[in-house]
This record gives C-alpha cells, sequence and structure tokens, in this order.
C-alpha cells in the first residue's frame, strides 16, 4: 500500500514540474527531475502495474523490431 501512495506521490510531482516551461527550468532544475523520474520508476517497477507497463513496452519494441526486418 505504501508503495503505490508513494508512486501516486512521485507521479504528481513529475506531472507538475514537466508543466512548467522549459526556458524557466535550470540545468539543476532538470538534473532535479531526472532523479525523481528514475525513483517513480524504481518505486512503480514491482507492482503489477509496474509489471504491465513493462511487458507492454517489450511487446511494442519487438513489434517495432519485427516490422523494420
Amino acid at each position: 500500500m505504501l508503495t503505490i501512495n508513494l508512486g501516486v506521490l512521485l507521479a504528481m510531482i513529475v506531472f507538475f514540474r514537466l508543466r512548467r516551461r522549459t526556458e524557466a527550468r535550470s540545468r539543476n532544475d532538470e538534473k532535479l527531475t531526472v532523479i525523481i523520474v528514475l525513483a517513480l520508476g524504481v518505486v512503480i517497477a514491482p507492482t503489477p502495474v509496474g509489471q504491465g507497463i513493462f511487458e507492454f513496452l517489450g511487446q511494442l519494441a519487438s513489434g517495432i523490431t519485427d516490422s523494420s526486418r
């Protein structure tokens, strides 16, 4: 339960940080956003939602690879 709540919190933080205009961000601000997104990925990965996203992206990547041959 705590993992999902932390994931939702991190997703909201990422959403609000990415809504700002690009020109208003400093390099340190962009680095912090990347760190938060990575933390969100680590929190979501072991959950069923994270596994579903992983499987979907794997199927998408294999479909793209197969269509380019």
